[in-house]
């Protein structure tokens, strides 16, 4: 982006301006008396609301487009016409008093910004280290300490769920009193190739999302996938005990289908990243109904534990997940997703608690 764009301000028309210095001493982090991308970036969103965060390819635009010298920072001067500049009033206040907190722009104005870009993806830009993706990993180490610690104290326990750890948290529903057992069945895994590709699937998909969303968004979406799913097998059926992380694992891969629904214009691809799970999703399950109900096979797959994570990690991605640019259709979407998701939830916990007779 040319330099030029950039009017000339006469600096001493600020140099005596100690709130100019003051903004500009706040955001200079590492104190050397210049401006870098990550101070700007810092200082810019230090105050925004979450859903409001301006994407790090704009402030690097922002940056680029101050940088007189292209020294890759920013000094006083360049600064102050930064912020005097009228093309960024939607984020720099032009009164700046108390040591003011720059403006984050209103929606329009953050879909106007965006513009400064034509090429599409300003979702990659939110992906960030800091704090580090743990949740998965967290959940992924439990598992394998529980299976682990159910084979060391009786082999071959695993492959049955009868060990000590599969006794207490195993879904079973002549115990269904026991009402930790929706939720810590996920715990429990029968046999090595299961916790295997469960571990392997939900970190390729979870710590991507806890990379752009936060861990407790991913959290949230885990739990419900579980929890959805052990009610729905509950009432599909109802004597057939109930282990592994698979509604967990479900909801995270439909979680990135609510993803790109809520953030259509920020992703790339989203036809295709849309296709892709999609396929994922209707084959796995597709093939288990057909082998069960069509060729008589007898499978161990908890069919309907698949369906209800699937299920609940949509719903509830939709209205968890960040949306960087809210649309009006988008807001419907939100609350049709929530209120779905609450009578489906309600009436499948309505069921197992009032209709104790339908399990047994």
């Amino acid at each position: 982006m040319p330099n030029q764009d950039l009017e000339s301000v006469p600096l001493n028309d600020y140099t005596k301006n100690t709130k100019y210095r003051a903004i500009f001493d706040r955001c200079d982090g590492n104190n050397d008396g210049y401006i870098c991308i990550w101070e700007l970036e810092d200082f810019i969103n230090s105050n925004a609301a979450d859903v409001n965060l301006i994407p790090k390819h704009v402030v690097r635009q922002i940056h680029e487009m101050a940088d007189e010298n292209e020294d890759q920072k920013l000094d006083f001067r360049e600064f102050v016409q930064m912020l005097e500049h009228p093309d960024l009033q939607h984020i720099f206040g032009h009164y700046v008093t108390q040591y003011v907190h720059f403006i984050v722009p209103h929606k329009k104005q953050t879909r106007r910004l965006r513009g400064l870009d034509s090429a599409d993806g300003q979702l990659i830009d939110e992906y960030t280290c800091c704090p580090p993706p743990f949740f998965m990993f967290l959940i992924s180490i439990l598992e394998f300490s529980f299976y682990l610690t159910d084979e060391l104290t009786e082999r071959g326990s695993t492959q049955t769920g009868t060990g000590i750890t599969a006794k207490i948290f195993l879904y079973d529903p002549t115990k269904r009193h026991e009402f930790w057992r929706y939720l810590t069945y996920m715990f429990v895994h029968i046999g090595y190739a299961h916790l295997c590709v469960n571990l392997a699937v939900q970190l390729i998909l979870g710590v991507p999302l806890e990379m752009v969303h936060k861990w407790w968004r991913v959290l949230i979406i885990y739990f419900a996938g579980v929890i959805a799913g052990s009610l729905a097998n509950s009432i599909t059926d109802p004597m057939c005990r109930l282990a592994g992380a698979s509604g967990g694992v479900y909801s995270l891969l439909t979680a990135h289908i609510a993803c790109v629904i809520m953030n259509w214009s920020e992703m790339m691809f989203p036809y295709i990243q849309i296709l892709v799970y999609s396929i994922i999703v209707i084959c796995d399950i597709g093939q288990s109904v057909y082998d069960r109900y069509f060729l008589d096979v007898k499978s161990q797959v908890g069919i309907a534990a698949h369906f209800g994570g699937a299920l609940a990690g949509l719903l509830v991605g939709i209205y968890t997940l960040r949306n960087l640019q809210v649309t009006k259709t988008e807001k419907y979407i939100w609350w049709i997703a929530l209120i779905l998701y609450i009578v489906l939830m309600g009436g499948a916990i309505i069921m197992n608690v009032a209709w104790p007779g339908y399990f047994f």
